[in-house]
């Protein structure tokens, strides 16, 4: 039996493994190609420069790899690079990349992304997220790894979240969001440490307590910003086990260029 229904179309300059199966109505550009096991399910579009990976399911209604909503883009040949095992459901749309940036939009792999999510040009999304429905990501965002946004959340160009936030539902992310925090709200409030996904992830007793420390430090304590990060630095030297943890927060409040949310 065919992988491909007779009333899909695809340019024959596109690049299929043997194994990608193709729903009704689909429509697949020159200038794509898609890994093994990957499906696509009806009336989704991929079109633009368009690399995916393995073993992705695309619900049906998807546009994938469209042009970037920005005045400036003028044609250029830039890209939509997505990984291996994700999940997208329906009517999400996904742009390329554009010139003012590197030129690609990326999405990683083992992602739970669902109905109506928007991923502008030049965002990158890391591995492991789960993103509900609706949400919207304007251009230039960075996202972590493990991070879950509740729906109907709204971000803000070049905004970045830190890997294993939670942002909750229907929020308004215009400032940077720090690794391991839970956000929400309008204007957005920082709520505490994302402690069910930590637990979730099996992080120890040890890497738990250096964590809620250095939420203590960044909002509980009235310290500036500076202050906090030297409390946060001094964290690594308790024990081996949290320097990752630590080294993280602190790249990230380094190079937070909008400030993060307080």
């Amino acid at each position: 039996m065919s992988r491909i229904h007779p009333t899909a179309i695809i340019d024959p300059k596109a690049e299929l493994d043997a194994t990608v199966e193709v729903g009704p109505y689909v429509v697949i550009g020159p200038n794509v190609k898609i890994g093994a096991g990957t499906r696509i399910g009806p009336h989704c579009v991929i079109e633009g420069h368009t690399t995916i990976g393995r073993d992705n399911q695309f619900f049906q209604f998807g546009s994938i790899g469209a042009a970037p909503q920005d005045k400036k883009y003028a044609g250029e040949p830039t890209e939509l690079r997505i990984g291996d095992r994700n999940v997208i459901r329906e009517f999400c749309t996904f742009n390329t990349g554009t010139t003012q940036d590197a030129g690609v939009t990326r999405i990683g792999s083992d992602n739970w992304i669902m109905a109506y999510v928007h991923v502008a040009h030049d965002c990158v999304i890391g591995d492991h997220s789960t993103i509900a429905n609706n949400a919207t990501f304007a251009g230039h965002v960075r996202v972590g790894d493990w991070v879950t946004v509740g729906g109907l959340t709204g971000v803000l160009q070049r905004m970045r979240i830190g890997a294993h936030a939670m942002i909750g539902f229907a929020s308004h992310i215009n400032k940077d969001v720090p690794p391991f925090m839970v956000v929400d709200g309008h204007p957005l409030e920082v709520r505490g440490v994302n402690l069910t996904g930590l637990k979730r992830r099996e992080f120890s007793d040890t890497r738990v307590r250096a964590i809620r420390e250095m939420h203590k430090l960044l909002y509980r304590q009235d310290l500036t910003l500076d202050q906090s990060r030297v409390g946060i630095r001094a964290l690594a030297q308790t024990s081996s086990e949290v320097e990752e943890d630590v080294a993280l927060m602190e790249e990230f409040l380094a190079s937070s260029a909008a400030g993060i949310a307080r």
